[in-house]
């Protein structure tokens, strides 16, 4: 045995300890074995370097050969990620063996041909992140080739003329430098841009409790935490389907392989409503599930951000959505107690509130290098065990975001969904928005959402009253602001995922239902304060106005049936009838 050759010392799961590797840096890729398994230095103590596998390390063993690649890890970024499937080190799934073998070869994004059009001649003067030419993509997306960072000012040499062209061609050669149309990307390393920027833009899902209560800017960052079975992974899912983003990220990080197989064959089905194509075609989908190698999924997230911000540099508004965060601090916590860490607050690693930060500082509207202006919105699940909300993963996530979506148990097993809950979610860009809208034309933004989360707080107060002194000790008009919670909650919150009309709600609409419900609620306010029998308003068919949220296609429809059911109470008061004992409840 050769002993100058660095080898491995020891292996416990995906900790691998080598010695003898010369000139090793910090997250230098390192190759295990025969089979090249590849790992990441992430300690290095005298001749001892601790490595982080990303395979299964079954069959390796101490006395087998490791060598260093001398670089980072690093995704490969080109116009091959639209519409791919890859694994957590941006390897493509597509085309791929059913399950990848130990030490599968890193994908280039090579193999296809992209149409190429220059958009400079040859002596132009171009800087870092300026455009040397587009590449014509079946989603739409304005995909844009840039002269690369760190590359800095030059002239161009050399241009590619327009056509074909593979992933490893050549596009231009700016001052001695050839720019390829693929390329490298360290993914713990953030990609530079000029400065960031205000954000005030509100970033559009199709979902209104989303849209209406708790919205979340271009640019921004929002957790959704929940328990088993609340649906946090529809609610993605739906946002992934139908947010005005241009390009979406999905990171299947740890979660059930069935589900992201669900999603992938329903957006391979679903068209564009922007281009009228493919929605997977402007989707990127990084599949690390719970049945892949562990330590993947400590990277997978880093890769997604590096993804997104390769497309942000393009001056495109991106959406990275994680799912789930918690399953990847539970690789941060498994590596740390094989590693021998001291064990923070349920066996986290002390650094686990550092890692969140660092990805989430990764979202934010920028002024990229070349001039643009682009975004980066990160919207991450969380799976506390049990629904437990004080549990570290949660709890210090909710210091880095702007937003949180909390999911509510209760709601979700009463089947509303979907199941946010007003009461334990916030956004702090409410007042952000409320500007850009007034701006954009919308002045009642703001007083209508007041209006809606005055109702809701108010409504839930006297319902708990009511649960303990039954709702007919309560005063007329205090009936009446209950029964205008449930028709808040059941005509404008709730929202099916599956219905072909209320799937995604724009925002048109959207208002068109808050002024309709709003409406009806004061009306019978009104109607309450002026004799009429509570029982009376809790027992009035509220279908036309409940039902327009699966009915009513378009805000005048929506109109329509708030002006027949305000006419249908009018009838009411002017003949009330018999209201029967007083003690029904809404």
């Amino acid at each position: 045995m050769n002993d100058d050759v660095p080898r491995v010392a020891r292996v416990n799961g995906p900790l691998v300890e080598v010695t003898g590797l010369a000139d090793v840096a910090m997250y230098d890729i390192i190759e295990l074995g025969a089979r090249r398994l590849p790992g990441e230095a992430v300690a290095i103590r005298g001749d001892v370097t601790t490595v982080q596998a990303y395979e299964y390390t079954g069959g390796l063993a101490p006395g087998d050969p490791a060598r260093s690649r001398g670089e980072p890890l690093s995704a490969w970024l080109g116009p091959h990620l639209l519409g791919g499937v890859f694994d957590g080190l941006l390897r493509p799934l597509s085309h791929a063996p059913a399950w990848l073998e130990p030490g599968y070869a890193f994908g280039t994004g090579a193999d296809g041909e992209y149409a190429f059009t220059p958009e400079v001649a040859i002596g132009a003067a171009v800087g870092e992140g300026e455009t040397l030419g587009s590449v014509a993509t079946v989603g739409g997306v304005g995909y844009r080739v840039l002269v690369p960072p760190g590359l800095g000012s030059g002239t161009v040499e050399k241009i590619r003329e327009a056509g074909p062209a593979s992933g490893d061609a050549v596009i231009a050669t700016v001052s001695g430098a050839d720019v390829r149309l693929t390329s490298a990307w360290p993914v713990r390393r953030p990609r530079p841009f000029r400065e960031r920027l205000a954000t005030s833009a509100p970033l559009r899902t199709g979902q209104r409790v989303v849209d209406v209560l708790f919205p979340v800017v271009k640019g921004g960052s929002c957790a959704v935490p929940g328990g088993f079975g609340t649906g946090k992974t529809v609610l993605l899912q739906q946002i992934t389907k139908w947010c005005d983003a241009d390009v979406i990220v999905y990171v299947g990080c740890g979660e059930r392989g069935n589900e992201l197989a669900d999603m992938l064959g329903e957006l391979a089905g679903l068209t564009d409503p922007r281009t009228g194509g493919l929605l997977l075609a402007r989707t990127v989908v990084i599949a690390n599930t719970s049945n892949m190698p562990m330590m993947a999924r400590e990277a997978s997230i880093y890769t997604a951000a590096a993804v997104a911000e390769h497309f942000r540099d393009m001056g495109l508004d991106v959406v990275v959505i994680a799912d789930s965060t918690s399953r990847w601090a539970e690789a941060l916590r498994e590596f740390a107690s094989r590693n021998g860490e001291l064990p923070a607050e349920e066996g986290y690693p002390a650094t686990l509130a550092s890692a969140l930060a660092a990805f989430y500082e990764r979202s934010g509207r920028v002024r990229t290098s070349g001039g643009y202006q682009g975004s980066v919105t990160i919207i991450g699940a969380i799976s506390p065990a049990g629904g437990d909300m004080t549990e570290p993963v949660t709890t210090y996530t909710q210091r880095f975001i702007r937003g949180l979506w909390s999911l509510d148990r209760d709601l979700a097993y009463a089947r509303h969904y979907p199941a946010v809950s007003w009461s334990g979610s916030f956004s702090r860009d409410v007042a952000t928005v409320a500007a850009w809208q007034a701006a954009a034309g919308d002045t009642g933004w703001a007083g209508r959402r007041d209006r809606l989360a005055a109702l809701l707080a108010e409504a839930d107060r006297l319902s708990a009253l009511a649960e303990l002194m039954g709702v007919a000790a309560l005063p007329p008009g205090e009936r009446a602001t209950i029964l205008g919670g449930r028709l808040v909650r059941e005509g404008m919150l709730q929202q099916s995922a599956l219905s072909p009309v209320d799937a995604s709600c724009d925002a048109a609409r959207a208002a068109a239902l808050c002024d309709a419900v709003l409406a009806v609620a004061a009306r019978c306010q009104e109607l309450a304060s002026a004799g009429v029998p509570p029982a009376v308003l809790e027992n009035q068919d509220f279908s036309p106005i409940l039902r327009a949220r699966e009915e009513a296609r378009t805000p005048e429809a929506v109109a329509a049936r708030q002006r027949e059911m305000l006419a249908t109470l009018s009838a009411t008061a002017a003949d009330p009838p018999s209201s029967g004992e007083d003690g029904g409840a809404p």
